[in-house]
């Protein structure tokens, strides 16, 4: 497994391509909701398996609140295997090589993804909401 910053066409949409499948095609979330103008602005992040097949994928961006990690993905058939917690280390260690320590990182976590971002310190803020009907918390961290 290898978790590779994009850097290509090519990566860029096998990340777009995970996205899709867990975002629209699993979850049922509105294609144009889950592509969004902030595409091209993002740093994005594809996982490859051994056969270098797309598994996970990320995002973050800066906003005018801090960093905002977006969009993590990994597919169906790998999840259970430290593909969420490789993307969000790799993830946090970008943002701290190119921001620095103590910048504010923030999220909205799927209630089934709390955990996830908890083990890296992320602590949940204010009442549960819901985005393109599926619950979710702000979580929010230095890094």
């Amino acid at each position: 497994m290898e978790v590779l910053k994009v850097d290509s066409a090519a990566l860029k949409q096998k990340a777009v391509a995970i996205r899709h499948e867990v975002f629209v095609d699993e979850q049922g979330v509105p294609a144009e909701a889950e592509q969004d103008e902030h595409e091209d602005i993002c740093k994005h992040f594809v996982v490859l398996d051994s056969n270098a097949d797309p598994v996970g994928a990320a995002r973050y961006r800066q906003t005018e609140k801090g960093i905002k990690l977006e969009r993590f993905a990994v597919k169906k058939t790998a999840r259970g295997t430290g593909i969420g917690s490789k993307l969000v280390e790799a993830v946090l260690e970008d943002i701290r090589m190119q921001y620095g320590q103590g910048i504010y990182v923030y999220l909205h976590s799927q209630l089934s993804a709390v955990p996830l971002y908890s083990k890296f310190h992320f602590l949940k803020e204010g009442e549960q909401f819901e985005e393109c009907d599926i619950m979710h918390y702000k979580m929010y961290r230095k890094s």
